[in-house]
């Protein structure tokens, strides 16, 4: 009877200890604190080995659902139909032709009943060339999350291209992403930035005079579309205060923007590339997202009343927001400069522009640039397959 009993004994301890072992694994990673907390998991092996795994993010449902919501797109659509008709009625500044006189091969006088202008031959292939552009952007915007995998192919290899480089998937070893912002008065970075391999400077910030806080060498130039508009006015588009042979990337604030777009690339020595439609959604839904969870957290507000709040149809990413993101996917170090700001700082450090533009929500963008440096797998909408490079903030 006695030898019956102790192998009964022994199962009954045995499964005893693999529910202990069991419980202690699952209150390890249930201590870890889920997608926002940013730690790891641990779980023990043995006395000596210690595997740490990365949380599993956990995303807000409802913020995703509504970060997802492009308000203006069927607005956007209807503008991008008209253009492709011809349809300049609507279209401000453009609906005078001030923009096109630089084809100078139309009568400037002459119009149609719909704002456009009596086109000559050589104008009237202008003309397409600017709608197969638009249209092709048109038909490419969509949601696609393992875009960031693309963007050495998209913008990189480009570049190479026209510095007689054989294209390759192989990134820049080192990148930075100069911002604006007047805390950059406060410090002498110049040297420091300019030893990375690549300088990405924003919407066309001089340079000269700066040269202790912000460095001198510039390889990117990128730009939204509102830069480009009045060098599209100029003699021989001239849009270019790092040099003609620096390349500029540029995303399309308004559909409109791609007549400059078609005008200027007829005359850019160095690549101009438009980023792509999809690259752009990525980056709207992200800030979006950020910039719903702090309007909720903030207020306490319905995420129903973030539109009235943040003039939903002209919210949009800042430009240095998108630029950060570029060098991620191009990059395998990033770091960032001039991004932030101080009530003992002018707002750009270049220019005597008070405040900021209310269709940014730069507290958010902050936020994001936390998780970004720190907690980089709980940032919304982006692939598994891609993994962000370290990056850091300089203040």
């Amino acid at each position: 009877m006695k030898r019956s009993v102790r192998p009964l004994f022994s199962i009954l301890l045995l499964i005893v200890f693999a529910i202990t072992l069991g419980c202690r694994i699952l209150l390890r990673r249930g201590g870890s604190g889920g997608g926002g907390g940013g730690g790891f998991s641990s779980i023990e092996l043995g006395p000596n080995v210690l595997v740490q795994t990365p949380p599993i993010p956990v995303f807000n449902s409802t913020l995703l659902k509504y970060a997802a919501i492009d308000i203006g797109e069927a607005q956007a659509k209807q503008e991008i139909e008209q253009l492709l008709e011809g349809n300049f009625a609507s279209q401000g500044t453009y609906r005078t032709i001030a923009t096109w006189r630089r084809f100078n091969h139309h009568d400037v006088r002459a119009s149609s009943s719909r704002g456009f202008p009596v086109m000559s031959p050589q104008f009237y292939r202008y003309w397409l060339n600017f709608r197969r552009v638009l249209h092709d952007w048109a038909r490419a915007k969509r949601y696609q999350p393992d875009i960031m995998n693309e963007l050495v192919g998209l913008v990189k290899n480009p570049i190479d291209a026209h510095d007689g480089l054989m294209g390759s998937n192989k990134k820049y070893s080192s990148c930075a992403v100069v911002g604006n912002s007047g805390i950059l008065l406060q410090k002498h970075y110049g040297e420091l930035i300019d030893g990375h391999e690549v300088v990405i400077r924003l919407n066309n910030a001089r340079t000269n005079g700066f040269e202790q806080h912000v460095g001198s060498k510039t390889n990117i130039s990128f730009v939204n579309s509102n830069i480009l508009h009045p060098c599209a006015g100029r003699l021989g588009c001239f849009c270019h205060p790092y040099g003609p042979n620096v390349p500029m990337v540029m995303y399309i604030c308004q559909p409109v923007h791609f007549l400059d777009y078609t005008i200027c690339n007829l005359s850019h020595k160095a690549p101009l590339i438009v980023t792509d439609p999809r690259f752009d959604m990525l980056c709207a839904r992200i800030v979006k997202y950020y910039s719903l969870k702090r309007f909720v957290a903030e207020t306490g507000k319905s995420l129903d009343e973030w539109s009235a709040a943040h003039d939903g149809l002209m919210f949009h990413y800042s430009s240095g927001f998108q630029a950060v993101m570029l060098a991620a996917g191009i990059c395998d170090k990033v770091s960032v400069f001039g991004f932030g700001k101080s009530t003992l700082a002018k707002h750009h450090y270049h220019t005597n522009q008070k405040g900021e533009l209310k269709l940014h929500d730069y507290e958010a963008e902050y936020d994001f640039y936390h998780d970004l440096v720190n907690t980089p797998h709980i940032i919304p909408f982006i692939s598994d397959k891609f993994k962000f490079p370290p990056v850091v903030i300089y203040q």
